[in-house]
Parts: structure tokens; C-alpha cells; sequence
């Protein structure tokens, strides 16, 4: 099984629309997930519309990228244990709003992350995502310099912690906060595929910049996360039913919009395991 896919831009700086299979055709088909896989290295988020297929159609797609990573927040579907629910309804609604880049309190953060819109909303809840190698590159050669040679913190903790105050927060996300103390991961990824850069700072889970002063670090860390969602290094997508989006987590940061209650809206979630960043 074979064929060529359409691949059409969705932005200047990533993101493209990708037809012409299903999840299941490409599961089955070494060139069409080659097809896949390429479009995501070179796009950095890709979209695919109309894939009705069942959870576990949808858990099968996602092996093809590598080995499944859990998350210790989130439930997942039945029938189909590596799929991830991310539900959020008016009475349970999101507490994440801030940009970034998935698990990056891990040692080693997912690679990609392949999501699955199933209940959208008539109106509201789009997604935005950010190149962070675009952020890079628009650098000046002297700053880029400085940055290369710092680490920057990561912290569980600081990314949960709206659910840490929930009553029996802290005693939930035990086993979490054990597995995963705060770590230091170069402020500027090199790419393991690509060999490309890219600002590896995010609000959400980043606390300091390692050596420089408190208030260095702090106005640094502002500067650089405002740098990186720069409107021109971004691109945004407008959920409709059954379209699926897979990202490269080491490469871009991105951002649900909340702005769809009362409405309900559930996706499902599948995150691939990734190297320790360099």
C-alpha cells in the first residue's frame, strides 16, 4: 500500500494540512507514515482532517512513532490504555492556559504528541502552537551565543500546581512529585533528527535560569517566552470533529483557548517517549 499525501502550509513559520489517507491506511503502510513522520520533522505540527477512526485505530497510529509514554495526570480511554483523556467541561474545567511544551519536567520529555478531537465545541477552544526554532533563528547572532552555553530548571510542581491546591491535590500527585524533581535541560535544544535549534524555555514549567541572578533569570526568562509566541512564529487551528494534530514536542510550544464554556470539549491524547535533551 502506497500513494502520495497532500500536504498543503498552514502558516509561514509551521504547520501544514495533510490529506489524502486515514489514520488506519497510514498505520498499515511504511511509506504513507514515512510521508507522515517527514511532514512533521519539516512542519513542526501537522493537521489531518475527518479521521473517524475508534480509540484503538487511533492507539495503533500512534505506536508508529515509537514507544508510548504515560502521564501520571490524566485517565485514559477503555479498551485502549495508551490513549490519554484530556476532557474539559464547565463544572471540570482546563487549568492549563499558558504556552508550553509538553512534560518538559521530565528527564526525558515526549518527542511527539498525537492528538484526537472527539467532542468539539460549536464555537471557541482553539489550539495555537509556536516554532521555538523559528524563535531561535530570529535571534541575533550575539544573543544566540550567550544562550547556548545556559541551562534552564523544570519543575513538576510549578506546572501542577493549581491542582496541588485542590483538596487531596497533594496527596493525588504523590507518586508524580516523587518520580519527578525538578531537572535542568539546556535553554537551547539542538534537534536529534534535524540538527536545527531551538529555545527550550517555557511558563509553564520553567522556574530559573541556572547561574545568573534572580533577577536576571526572571526578566530573561519573560523576555524569551514572549519571544518564542511572537504571532509571526505561530499558527492556530480551528477544531472541527475527528481531526487529529501530532506535534514535535522538542521543537515547538503551544496553547489551548478557553474560551468555549459552557461547552464541552474532550480529546484524546497519546505522547511518545523522547531523549534527554542536548
Amino acid at each position: 500500500m502506497g500513494g502520495k499525501l497532500n500536504i498543503r502550509k498552514a502558516a509561514g513559520a509551521l504547520g501544514a494540512y495533510v490529506s489524502g489517507a486515514d489514520l488506519a491506511a497510514i498505520a498499515e503502510s511504511d511509506a504513507l507514515f514515512s510521508q507522515v513522520r517527514s511532514a512533521v520533522l519539516a512542519h513542526e505540527v501537522i493537521f489531518l482532517r475527518d479521521q473517524a477512526v475508534p480509540p484503538q485505530a487511533f492507539q495503533a497510529f500512534a505506536r508508529c512513532f515509537g514507544e508510548v509514554l504515560e502521564h501520571p495526570a490524566y485517565g485514559t480511554v477503555p479498551g485502549a490504555p495508551d490513549v490519554q483523556v484530556l476532557e474539559s467541561t464547565e463544572e471540570k474545567p482546563s487549568k492549563i492556559e499558558a504556552w508550553h511544551s509538553d512534560m518538559t519536567f521530565s528527564r526525558t520529555p515526549p518527542s511527539f504528541t498525537i492528538l484526537h478531537g472527539k467532542i468539539i465545541p460549536e464555537y471557541g477552544g482553539d489550539t495555537l502552537w509556536a516554532s521555538a526554532t523559528s524563535a531561535y533563528e530570529q535571534l541575533s547572532e550575539p544573543l544566540r551565543g550567550f544562550l547556548d552555553g545556559l541551562q534552564a530548571v523544570h519543575d513538576f510542581r510549578h506546572g501542577f500546581r493549581e491542582s496541588l491546591r485542590e483538596e487531596g491535590g497533594e496527596a493525588r500527585l504523590a507518586g508524580a512529585i516523587e518520580a519527578n524533581p525538578p531537572v535542568a535541560h539546556p535553554l537551547v535544544r539542538t534537534h536529534p533528527e534535524t540538527g536545527k535549534k531551538a529555545l527550550y524555555v517555557n511558563p509553564l514549567f520553567t522556574t530559573l535560569i541556572k547561574d545568573l541572578q534572580a533577577f536576571e533569570s526572571r526578566h530573561l526568562l519573560d523576555f524569551l517566552c514572549r519571544h518564542i509566541v511572537t504571532e509571526e512564529f505561530t499558527v492556530r487551528l480551528n477544531w472541527q470533529p475527528e481531526t487529529v494534530v501530532i506535534w514535535d514536542n522538542r521543537s515547538t510550544q503551544h496553547k489551548p483557548v478557553n474560551d468555549f464554556f459552557p461547552q464541552h470539549r474532550q480529546l484524546h491524547r497519546v505522547t511518545i517517549t523522547g531523549d534527554r535533551p542536548v
